[in-house]
């Protein structure tokens, strides 16, 4: 049976039409419903300032949906160390993970809006040194035990749940983040498949064990519909929003394309790049299984601003038409 994942970054632009509020709750209670349906992992992420409301404390949903749930994952990714104290970082990663029964999975990442930085008064080029140096202080502060940090005696309290603390995975897209990752990190999440070869080069060149072929999924986006072209129209809005709004970070920060987000005026053009699909019942049945045993999907029902109630009829249709058939 194939595996599946619901994702969120709480986009909310004017012609949503809905408040943060209502769009929040609306997560929880899709969060709830995923953990009964048995989905494998929810996963968060972290922008600052963005005029969309994206999600800025993806650690406190973290906890809203430990408290919402029993089985399934946390998974955040990703968090910036360069915005966070790395002790106040310990803590709260440590709290959620002790809240949700050592469920947490945490990716750390450089970063790459530049007005971000600007925000939180760091430099860009100290976001490798502070990723490091963040990985180092979790490690030690999920101890339980006293460690100099920065000339002082510190120590962490309470310990994680994970004894040891979360797995540290590091996210990038470059070959000396991927090279980073194999000598500091517990794993790799690249922003583009090409770099995994760098990872796992790395490991062989470490002696660490072979991680094997890139497993990792995409940043594509499904609706399941009984209707698919009336709905792409309903679809169009907020994926044309989502699609330009990290074309825009990615162009800016010299990235344009990866992760599939790329500037696009026209939304049949859109459409076209198949990056965004409307797809009945039937059509995701057939995926599935092409996929075999351990295919994996994964939802993201609010993508860029989709109001709760057509979120939730993608949702019902996978819940009846698609899961009683795998």
């Amino acid at each position: 049976m194939a595996l599946f994942g619901i994702r969120f970054d709480f986009r909310n632009p004017p012609h949503a039409g809905t408040t943060m509020t209502e769009r929040y709750r609306a997560a929880l209670d899709m969060v709830e419903w995923a953990d009964q349906l048995g989905f494998v992992a929810v996963t968060l992420s972290e922008h600052h300032g963005s005029a969309d409301g994206y999600l800025p404390s993806p650690l406190t949903m973290a906890a809203a949906f430990a408290a919402r749930s029993e089985q399934i994952r946390i998974n955040v990714a990703a968090i910036v160390p360069s915005f966070h104290d790395p002790l106040r970082l310990a803590e709260d990663i440590a709290v959620v993970d002790c809240l949700s029964g050592g469920r947490l999975d945490i990716v750390l990442t450089n970063g790459y809006v530049e007005s971000e930085f600007t925000m939180f008064d760091r430099e860009l080029a100290e976001r490798p040194k502070r990723t490091s140096s963040a990985v180092h202080t979790l490690r030690k502060a999920w101890t339980g035990e006293s460690f100099d940090h920065d000339g002082r005696t510190v120590r962490i309290t309470p310990p994680p749940h994970q004894p040891g603390g979360p797995a540290i995975t590091l996210g990038g897209s470059s070959e000396p983040a991927a090279r980073r990752a194999a000598r500091i990190g517990d794993g790799f999440l690249p922003s583009s498949p090409p770099l995994w070869d760098h990872y796992r080069d790395e490991c062989a060149k470490l002696g660490k064990p072979d991680p094997g072929p890139y497993m990792g999924g995409d940043t594509s986006f499904f609706h399941v519909s009984t209707e698919p072209d009336a709905d792409w129209d309903r679809i169009a809005p907020y994926a044309m929003h989502e699609v330009n709004a990290y074309g825009e970070w990615m162009a800016a920060a010299g990235t344009s394309g990866i992760g599939g987000y790329e500037s696009i005026a026209d939304p049949d053009a859109l459409r076209q790049t198949g990056q965004y699909r409307v797809i009945t019942p039937d059509e995701l049945v057939v995926e599935l299984k092409a996929k075999g045993e351990y295919g994996f999907a994964m939802f993201h029902p609010l993508m860029g601003g989709i109001p709760p109630e057509l979120g939730w009829q993608s949702l019902r249709l996978f819940e009846t038409e698609v899961l009683p058939r795998l």
